[in-house]
């Protein structure tokens, strides 16, 4: 099928009406061809074209596609594999870094296994976290894309509109792909982040960007992999003695992807002019921010909240791992401030996620928070502080933030606190008749 420029041949049919038109689609189905389909669009060599682009896969990511990219992009400098000597000593670290903290906590080691992961090994071990993490995001904007289009269009290329979504699926995985591979390169250890991406009980270190970490300040290697085993050491207790913990950070995100909605009016300059035929323009326009993601007032409110209880983790764990060092590593303050401004500041992991949806995992309120746990403790002892994690109803607002001293301050440290008492006053703070603070 498709035109003759014999002029004896009687005149060619009109082309069927484009269902796309009117849409910001438009462009981008009509014209791609001389061949049969909407507006002289050939679909069959459309279609061919996107198969092209990607490998049949399940789920809105090609997973396999994302790990080999991450892995070749870390694989772009030096990346060996840790040595028996690595191990040993992540793993006396963190023998000695749960005995300082069984000082500064009452919550029990959460550490039953101790690792020194490559830079490769890092993204394949947290590989499963990643995914509770992306899906929900990337799940959303497939399911937006399709809905972006008038029901017309979707009855009449239910195959292409497959196929296009699972054509987001491998540009999406080329960007977290890319986005895991830098953050390897930087990644200290399985909770950098804030957010546990190992097994369970698993508290990993990254010998090669420990060194370069290390690299960067005045104080001995020794102190440097001691702290940052305390920190990670710290994690694991509270991810370990707070079951809830790990599901209300994810909830926040899931809650985020559920107001995922494809700005059509923004993707309309995206698509015109779009070459199908050339892979890497595609790509690009979806680098580029095909994908004009508006935030809503609840996807706000679940940024809102993912910020603050990452800011709360950040600070307990920086106070906790302070109280334990304060008599016992000199080199703790310069090292404390070191990772107080590469967290705060947004390291690799917020750069990853801004890039792909502008989801920042960056505890901003960091100092607030630590100041807060301190306040606290000091006022009302390590079980008081360590009590409010009893529930997520307990934890401290933005507004708590804003005033870290005042937190709680007319409350009193009690003589002895059995269960008993703890729990009524638990039922008294979640019925509202023991704290009278406007919740967020």
């Amino acid at each position: 099928m498709g035109f003759t420029n014999d002029p004896t041949s009687p005149p060619p049919e009109e082309p069927e009406q484009n269902p796309f038109k009117g849409t910001p689609f438009e462009q981008l189905f009509s014209g791609a061809g001389g061949g049969a389909g909407f507006g002289g669009m050939d679909l069959s060599a459309l279609m061919g074209q996107m198969q092209a682009m990607m490998q049949p896969h399940d789920g809105p990511i090609n997973w396999n596609v994302a790990i080999d990219m991450a892995r070749k992009a870390a694989a772009q400098q030096p990346d060996p594999s840790p040595t028996s000597r690595d191990k040993d000593a992540i793993a006396d670290a963190m023998r000695l870094a749960d005995h300082w903290l069984d000082s500064a906590t009452d919550f029990p080691s959460g550490v039953t296994t101790t690792a020194a992961w490559s830079r490769a090994e890092w993204i394949v071990n947290t590989t499963d976290a990643w995914k509770v993490l992306v899906e929900p995001i990337a799940s959303q904007a497939v399911e937006s894309l399709g809905n972006a289009l008038p029901e017309e269009a979707r009855a009449m290329a239910g195959p292409l509109i497959g196929m296009l979504s699972q054509a987001t699926g491998a540009m999406v995985a080329s960007q977290v792909g890319s986005g895991l591979g830098a953050l390897a390169g930087e990644v200290l250890g399985a909770t950098d982040i804030g957010l546990p991406l190992s097994a369970p009980g698993v508290a990993a270190l990254v010998p090669t960007n420990v060194a370069a970490f290390a690299g960067g300040l005045d104080v001995g290697d020794d102190d440097v992999l001691l702290y940052l085993a305390l920190r990670e050491a710290a994690h694991q207790r509270l991810f370990a003695a707070v079951p809830w913990l790990r599901e209300h950070l994810i909830g926040a995100v899931t809650d985020y992807a559920r107001g995922i909605q494809i700005n059509t009016a923004g993707m309309e300059e995206q698509v015109r002019g779009l070459d199908l035929s050339n892979p890497a323009a595609l790509q690009d326009a979806f680098e580029g921010g095909m994908f004009d993601l508006a935030q809503s007032p609840a996807q706000q409110a679940a940024l809102q909240r993912l910020e603050i209880t990452l800011a709360l983790v950040e600070g307990w764990v920086d106070e906790v791992v302070g109280q334990a060092t304060a008599e016992r590593m000199p080199t703790a303050g310069k090292l404390q401030e070191a990772v107080r401004r590469r967290r705060a500041a947004g390291g690799p992991a917020e750069q990853t996620f801004a890039s792909l949806v502008g989801l920042e995992l960056r505890p901003r309120r960091l100092r607030d928070a630590s100041t807060l746990w301190s306040s606290l403790r000091t006022r009302q002892g390590t079980e008081a502080r360590d009590g409010v994690w009893m529930h997520p109803d307990l934890l401290p607002t933005a507004a708590d933030l804003d005033d870290p001293l005042g937190f709680r301050e007319d409350a009193a440290a009690p003589d002895s606190l059995t269960d008993e008492d703890f729990e009524a006053g638990l039922r008294d703070l979640l019925d509202g008749t023991g704290d009278d603070r406007p919740k967020e």
